[in-house]
């Protein structure tokens, strides 16, 4: 994918360090050292580029201390598909598209054929449908929303779907609950879209009504879910809650955990850290904020012993009883599902002025768990890769290339323990028309746990629209700083708790959205380059002492280890270390 990044020979040789290794020589480096204050300079910085050797950060020393409850770094080594498995799931082939019609012309339209492959795939309970080499024409949407069933083409080089109609053409106007003339298509729907088919059954009738449809998990009014147990406190990082009611429960089911805010608002001040800061902002006003709760958190269920449920994550709040906290049920979710192997390729036309696209968009997961996307390429989309209310998914070597797009990535709508690796934003090929935006790796609506890692950005930006994103982490990318974030007043803060930058590259060293050590509570920028503010320059949304930790500055090179989520992942603390904390 043409990918290059530093540090790569540091990633190697940390690879064969121990946790016990690790832990020693953080320790070492801590021993007698203060805390790293926000604008300070690590003694090992020396300007851009510098770190010729590497040092061990004192903020890794804590974390691997109390990696489930540390204050600035949040716990992700178990993000993606599978706990972040590194091989996908396969599965046999029981279908090939030209067996039900498509033809490689590129004049065809094979979307009727790839949608019945894939709808046989779903009737023979799962399995894989192939896409040989070439190029087909696709008038209509491709959907995948049977569990199990993947999409595989023969690579992204040499399987190319040409679409030729946006999901406007196809679907109809997609308004916005917030008014105007917004078009929702601008953060919203995909050309492949893999979501349950009940959802987009739902989501297609409301559309088509021109009536608003919620694209979480609890249904089109976040009525359709009921309670399964209530949940007694719990501290956030601990593996196991306490049912009131576990008849219900069995291994391997996938719940929702429910948290509904109180009228302060300390569910919210929770997911920022709280303090004085959280405390004294004005809530009640954010009305597109407090329209994302309660937080609905997926999670599958690992053991049920009498009272006491183990998950397969830990937890990522706390629970306290003036939050209700429970275990309900949720839209049936996507579950084991792919794509892989094809580009994605829609008619050029003129990027359309900001919140106006008319949806040639790229590939959305939406409702999925456990799915994933690997060996994508989007071209001359709206908008590159969604995951909209979806968790624990992979997506794995994905590129957004072509003329240019609003958001190359969005995260939204509560989406957690997500993982994007290996992926690639290129340069726009034509110049911006007037009156557009780009984002960049977005994330927003109470969106947490989610990584970006092994990334190159030729343009865009680490942009969050708003909506209190908390607990995410970008490790180890390279960008050319040159987007914006979005997100209205109503939205809320910036970022939550626990937003960690580790080992990024600025190469045009613009500060913005990129060193948060004055904008994100609680959280940390580590090994970034020297940066300076220009162009959309913002304030902190809470008063006081932020909290915030900045280390290693002006040194990218030099940080050990150079990639935070896959330290982590060797770290892999599990539900049988929470007795010994």
């Amino acid at each position: 994918m043409g990918i290059t990044r530093a540090g790569t020979e540091d990633s190697r040789n940390v690879m064969s360090l121990t946790r016990r290794t690790l832990l020693g020589g953080a320790v070492a480096v801590a021993a007698g050292a203060g805390t790293v204050t926000a604008g300070a300079h690590s003694a090992a910085a020396t300007g851009p580029g510098a770190g010729t050797t590497t040092e061990v950060p004192r903020l890794w020393g804590e974390f691997t201390r109390t990696p489930l409850t540390h204050p600035q770094i949040p716990f992700v080594g178990r993000a993606g598909c599978r706990g972040g498995a590194s091989r996908l799931p396969r599965y046999r082939v029981v279908a090939d598209v030209r067996d039900f019609g498509a033809v490689a012309d590129g004049t065809t339209d094979c979307a009727p054929a790839i949608n019945r492959a894939i709808a046989a795939a779903g009737r023979a309970g799962g399995g894989t449908v192939t896409i040989p080499p070439g190029t087909y024409r696709i008038d209509d949407v491709i959907r995948i929303g049977h569990c199990h069933v993947v999409l595989r083409g023969a690579g992204s080089g040499r399987t190319t779907l040409r679409a030729t109609k946006s999901l406007t053409e196809l679907i109809g106007v997609y308004g916005s609950r917030y008014g105007g003339d917004k078009s929702s298509w601008s953060w919203a729907g995909g050309l492949i879209w893999l979501a349950p088919e009940a959802r987009w059954t739902t989501l297609v009738a409301a559309i088509r009504a021109r009536a608003w449809p919620f694209e979480g998990w609890t249904g089109n009014r976040r009525d359709e879910w009921r309670p399964l147990t209530a949940l007694d406190p719990a501290r956030q990082g601990s593996w196991t809650v306490t049912a009131a009611d576990p008849s219900s429960l069995r291994p391997g089911d996938l719940v929702l955990l429910r948290l509904s805010d109180d009228t302060d608002h300390t569910l919210l001040e929770h997911m920022c850290g709280g303090g004085p800061g959280p405390q004294g902002y004005v809530w009640d006003d954010k009305t597109k904020l407090t329209s994302y709760v309660p937080y609905e958190w997926p999670v599958r269920i690992t053991r049920v012993r009498g009272r006491r449920i183990t998950l397969e994550r830990p937890l990522p709040l706390d629970l306290r009883p003036q939050w209700n906290p429970q275990l309900t049920t949720h839209v049936k979710a996507l579950t084991g599902a792919g794509v892989e192997g094809l580009a994605l390729e829609a008619v050029q036309t003129p990027q359309q002025p900001h919140l106006l696209d008319t949806g040639y968009n790229g590939v959305v997961l939406q409702c999925a768990y456990d799915c994933w996307v690997d060996d994508v390429t989007v071209r001359h989309v709206d908008n590159g890769f969604g995951l909209v209310a979806a968790s624990a998914c992979t997506l794995r070597r994905t590129k957004v290339t072509g003329r240019g797009s609003h958001h190359p990535y969005f995260c939204r709508e509560g989406s957690h323990d997500n993982l994007v690796e290996d992926f690639t934003i290129e340069e726009r090929t034509t110049p911006a028309p007037a009156n557009t935006q780009l984002h960049g790796i977005n994330v927003e609506g109470l969106s947490s746990y989610n990584v970006w890692t092994r990334g190159e950005m030729r343009m865009g930006t680490f942009d969050s629209h708003r909506g209190l994103p908390f607990a995410n982490v970008r490790t180890d990318i390279t960008v050319n700083n040159t987007g914006r974030h979005g997100g209205d007043a109503s939205a809320g803060p910036l970022f939550g708790a626990r937003f960690v930058h580790w080992n990024i590259r600025v190469t045009n060293h613009r500060a913005g959205l990129v060193r948060i050590d004055g904008l994100a509570p609680y959280s940390a920028t580590v090994g970034i380059d020297e940066v300076e503010e220009f162009d959309q320059i913002d304030v902190p949304d809470f008063t006081g002492d932020l909290h915030t930790r900045l280390e290693l500055y002006g040194s990218p090179h030099a940080v050990r280890p150079p990639n935070l989520y896959e330290a982590q992942r060797r770290l892999a603390p599990t539900d049988r270390d929470e007795g010994r904390r």
